[in-house]
């Protein structure tokens, strides 16, 4: 897009607006791809998205620009929709079960391919925000019992972006962790062992909203699964059973959200 008569008369508000508009039709867009949506010069793009990444309301990836921790929290695009009331209610069972267990908890919600993640370990206090680092989904406890409640169609599109290899454990044969996935949606539990990093096990089950939809999968790290295993599951199973009946009889504004709903 030559020149700058594309954007006249617009008002930065606008222009500004056009360009988070634009991640409504994708996760990452070029810089080329942004311009077009927004119908904006690509030097006037590239000023604005350069402001809003230093903002960390976009992100710079390897493959252009996508949705901030600030814009996915406020729920404008896929991410962690309904962050803030799905974490208001899980926070303090989350510090209650990180002191129950004395292990690290994790919440975790769809993003894209990967899982956001929300943590607080013993002694840590409330979580405030899918702020961790997010993970893998076919690596990670959490991602498989969030896989094995997705729509076919999620779970094809994850498996067609490739399934990386973390250890000698992880799972990434796509036959494989179908079957996985079936025995999760049977058993409501998933467990890792060390797939994502070495020594590191992790049992995680799901959450559940209105009408049985899940929300998000609840995890707990355990460094030995040989005989920390059964003591975790049932403490871990009852938190997120507490947390599914919050959820479900909740009176919002607006009905709960399935975690990849559009």
């Amino acid at each position: 897009m030559a020149g700058g008569s594309a954007d006249s008369g617009r008002s930065v508000t606008s222009r500004v607006a056009a360009i988070l508009m634009a991640f409504h039709s994708g996760d990452t867009h070029s810089l080329t791809e942004l311009a077009r949506l927004a119908q904006l010069p690509v030097s006037t793009t590239h000023r604005l998205t350069y402001e809003l990444v230093s903002r960390r309301v976009l992100e710079r990836t390897g493959d252009g620009y996508r949705a901030g921790l600030a814009l996915r929290m406020m729920g404008t695009v896929n991410g962690p929709r309904r962050s803030t009331p799905l974490l208001g209610r899980a926070a303090g069972m989350m510090a209650d079960l990180a002191a129950t267990t004395d292990s690290r908890v994790r919440l975790g919600v769809l993003d894209g391919v990967r899982v956001a993640v929300a943590e607080t370990r013993p002694g840590a206090g409330l979580v405030h925000g899918f702020d961790a680092p997010a993970v893998p989904t076919h690596a990670t406890a959490l991602g498989r019992v969030l896989l094995a409640f997705s729509p076919v169609a999620v779970v094809d599109e994850i498996l067609g972006a490739g399934l990386t290899r973390f250890t000698e454990h992880t799972l990434t044969d796509p036959d494989r962790l179908r079957r996985a996935l079936a025995i999760t949606r049977l058993t409501r539990l998933a467990v890792s062992r060390g797939e994502y990093k070495i020594g590191e096990g992790a049992v995680a089950v799901p959450v559940f909203g209105t009408g049985g939809s899940a929300r998000a999968a609840m995890e707990v790290a355990i460094p030995d699964l040989r005989s920390g295993l059964e003591r975790v599951r049932g403490a871990l199973m009852v938190a997120a059973a507490s947390l599914s009946r919050q959820l479900a009889t909740a009176i919002t504004a607006e009905p709960e959200r399935d975690v990849r709903s559009g």
